[in-house]
């Protein structure tokens, strides 16, 4: 972990909808602005290319739109992501890259942690989508634990959206000793005071990042995206009861104690958010509490995680599938 302090970028901006050549494009566009002041890390929202697939919360099906989004997405190993990779490493600058990651025209919501020489140092796949989103995107198998990477100022990692929600997910997030966590979301509702759930608006989003804080003990990057006028007519969400109106940006930090420590931006402003974080702050916060350390209780509960990735086909010679427990 790095003595001096890290200064950290936090997008807060409208994806290139349904458009995979755009989207490139505006992320290496921001990547180069966060390197020009100075970050060491810029944080995407989830599905940040080709965008959030909004139109799921306002009809079941759309076929045209998701065979455009499938064919949109993201495929690892190709030459849109290498150009970010080589952006990143043009400007020595890590990346945190959410996107839907399409995998022989299956997709699933991906995270991909580059680093400042280029390099992809973990790929990661969403535990379990939420809700309507499983009308679309598939589970993950054990890529979702590869969710923490060194790189050189410090240890990384992230997550998407209500996989805060894990009790024991996060916990094993937390044990890969993360100093900087990532909050991937999308646009977010604010809560209309009504019926709609509060958990799942703007402020219960946020307050689920901020409680990670706390109890990780890591800096947190809450990254959300936002949507316009533009991208509600391109989504056809206009009505519907998820992001439906311009705005649903509400990207902050919050330190390892769980303060706010960035200005609240407004939720319709594109623009990037920097922090400058303290690294001792991390030591002080864990001198109290530390729930994988000295706060833990191994004698008394573990965790047990299957890391294996499974596939439905097993060569002829291949070891077995069947994955040995391991306890954390």
């Amino acid at each position: 972990m790095s003595s001096d302090p890290v200064r950290v970028a936090v997008t807060q901006a409208e994806p290139a909808w349904l458009d995979l050549a755009a989207g490139v494009t505006k992320t290496c566009e921001l990547i180069a602005e966060a390197a020009q002041n100075k970050a060491k890390l810029i944080a995407f929202p989830e599905c940040w290319i080709p965008g959030y697939p909004c139109w799921i919360w306002s009809r079941l099906l759309d076929v045209e739109m998701n065979v455009a989004y499938i064919k949109n997405s993201l495929r690892l190993n190709s030459p849109e992501i290498m150009k970010i990779q080589a952006c990143a490493k043009s400007h020595a600058i890590a990346v945190s890259l959410g996107f839907s990651e399409n995998d022989n025209n299956s997709i699933y919501i991906a995270q991909v942690c580059i680093g400042p020489d280029g390099e992809i140092k973990s790929h990661r796949r969403k535990m379990k989508p939420t809700h309507m989103e499983r009308t679309i995107f598939g589970d993950a198998s054990g890529e979702c634990f590869s969710s923490v990477a060194e790189l050189p100022f410090g240890r990384v990692g992230h997550l998407s959206c209500w996989e805060h929600i894990q009790p024991l997910l996060k916990y094993f997030t937390f044990s890969q000793k993360e100093d900087i966590h990532v909050a991937a979301w999308p646009s977010l509702t604010p809560h209309s005071g009504k019926s709609d759930l509060w958990s799942m608006s703007a402020e219960g989003c946020q307050s689920l990042s901020q409680t990670y804080a706390v109890e990780s003990q890591a800096f947190v990057l809450h990254c959300t995206a936002l949507i316009t006028e533009k991208g509600v007519e391109k989504m056809g969400t206009g009505g519907g009861a998820l992001m439906s109106s311009p705005g649903g940006g509400s990207s902050a930090v919050f330190g390892p104690d769980g303060r706010r420590l960035t200005e609240p931006v407004d939720s319709t402003q594109e623009t990037i958010i920097y922090a400058d974080l303290d690294m001792d702050q991390i030591i002080a916060t864990k001198m109290f509490a530390d729930a994988t350390g000295h706060y833990s209780r191994p004698d008394l509960m573990t965790l047990s995680v299957v890391r294996k990735v499974k596939k439905m086909v097993q060569a002829d010679g291949e070891a077995s599938l069947v994955a040995t427990a391991e306890e954390v």
